[in-house]
């Protein structure tokens, strides 16, 4: 999502460099651009129309601060009012009050509802929270074993609710069960029945819900791949209801992002939560400075780290670490790096929290060389047609190992002198820079193709004196051979 409007944004912004001043004449041409750009990516006119003057007012007359041209001022104001446009500050759930405290999901069917709710579920549960789902959803039977199902994976509490109960009925034997001293629930998550399109007898049944258990959060959940009609609906339930916030799935898709951009305005409630990917850990809280930095190209580093710290474990960080540095690190420790990468999420949507790193898929496809998905995948295969004795002492690896893995892998026996090859030198790499002697080199190519730092413009490569000492050693040495 966002990458079309991003790459419009970014090709906007570039153009308005070169002006010693920001003046009406050299920012109208831009702007019509962004109102382009944003009017393709479904966001709602009237909040396009405010978008673009707010940006113009605060361009017009700037004085152009030393050091400072007037594409990076313009996309300080840009960033400013994209971050203001999707809400401001992070918004959080608001649980004070009532114990168990109750949130309430609504919205069409097909939404994403069910999933939503374990989804949430699992990341309060992160917060030292002890949450239970309700399946209130007796139109759908199907909902109602998915919700159960969920929770079980989950190993988490589930209200035992029935296709043929009432729904006001369930809302209010799970309130009074999830406070008995069995449960001790501490949240209940309410996944409400959904049609497919907004009726009266729906908002009816959901007013009766809210009037029983008094829910402190009454998130609607939004397909965002249906753009404005989310907007529309999202008007329809906030009259009726009163929303406290919102929850858009399948930001992952290619969606244009215009619900995004477009429901805060409109409706007033924030978008606190976003799903991307069909695994239950895969719901993340809504940051508009984030996702305003990731349209504009700027990645997303703080993203990154919190994924990163929810995958590594600190202790295996360490004992990794201690590894590096006595470059003890083998094949089995590198599988299970790969294995944790994974969990964070695909290699593209990792790269694009990295600020610069974002188009280098779009890069490599055009240079024709391999995906690093693709090259991570042959790389595991690999190492997984080796033995333990082979994974965990590479230096026993010769040609007849070689040609055997290489048949178990499905690849040439070259790619696998390749792999080990390049691992031998970024293992020699790691302990250097782990300070096991010497000053930093430049590092070789990553595995499977990847660059390291040097590559993508990093500092310039010091030669140490023992390396230059070893070269003059080499010449001699031949110097000496001639003569003989």
């Amino acid at each position: 999502m966002f990458e079309s409007l991003s790459d419009r944004l970014s090709s906007v912004l570039r153009g308005l460099g070169g002006h010693s001043r920001l003046t009406e004449d050299n920012i109208q041409g831009g702007l019509r651009e962004v109102r382009l750009a944003l009017l393709e990516a479904d966001v709602n006119f009237r909040v396009v129309r405010d978008f673009v003057e707010g940006v113009r007012e605060k361009c017009l007359g700037q004085e152009i601060v030393k050091g400072v041209n007037p594409a990076q001022q313009v996309v300080k104001i840009v960033h400013d009012e994209l971050v203001t446009l999707l809400g401001g500050e992070t918004a959080r759930l608001e649980l004070q009050g009532a114990v168990p405290a109750v949130i309430m999901l609504v919205g069409l069917q097909g939404s994403g509802k069910t999933t939503s709710a374990a989804k949430i579920a699992n990341l309060l549960r992160k917060q030292k929270m002890r949450p239970c789902l309700v399946p209130a959803d007796v139109y759908r039977p199907a909902a109602i074993e998915q919700l159960k199902t969920l929770a079980k994976q989950l190993d988490m509490p589930c209200f035992p609710s029935s296709a043929d109960m009432n729904p006001v009925d369930i809302a209010r034997a799970a309130a009074r069960m999830a406070a008995g001293p069995e449960m001790q629930a501490t949240v209940l998550l309410l996944d409400t029945a959904g049609r497919l399109h907004v009726d009266e007898p729906l908002m009816e049944e959901l007013s009766a819900i809210k009037a029983v258990v008094d829910p402190q959060e009454i998130l609607f959940v939004a397909d965002a791949m249906t753009g404005q009609d989310a907007v529309t609906v999202a008007e329809a339930f906030n009259t009726r209801l009163g929303l406290t916030g919102v929850v858009l799935t399948k930001m992952d898709g290619d969606a244009r992002g215009g619900a995004a951009l477009s429901i805060k305005a409109v409706t007033g409630a924030p978008v606190k939560f976003v799903g991307l990917g069909e695994k239950l850990s895969e719901m993340e809280v809504f940051h508009p400075d984030r996702i305003a930095g990731r349209i504009l190209g700027m990645g997303d580093v703080l993203t990154l780290v919190e994924k990163a710290q929810d995958t590594i474990n600190a202790e295996e960080a360490e004992a990794l670490a201690r590894k590096m540095r006595k470059a003890s690190f083998d094949l089995e420790d590198f599988r299970a790096q790969m294995r944790r990468l994974k969990k964070m999420g695909s290699l593209d949507s990792l790269l694009k929290l990295i600020p610069g790193l974002g188009n280098l898929k779009e890069q490599l496809a055009q240079a024709n060389a391999a995906m690093p998905e693709k090259e991570l995948a042959r790389t595991e295969a690999i190492i997984n047609s080796m033995t333990m004795a082979e994974r965990r002492s590479p230096d026993i690896l010769n040609g007849g190992r070689r040609a055997r893995i290489a048949k178990g892998a499905g690849v040439s026996v070259a790619q696998v002198n390749q792999m080990v090859r390049q691992f031998e030198q970024m293992r020699r790499m790691m302990k250097t820079m782990m300070g096991g002697g010497g000053a930093l080199r430049r590092p070789p190519s990553g595995m499977g193709g990847m660059p390291f730092p040097d590559a993508m413009g990093g500092a310039p490569v010091v030669k140490s004196g023992a390396t230059k000492k070893k070269k003059d050693d080499r010449k001699k040495n031949r110097k000496k051979k001639k003569k003989k």
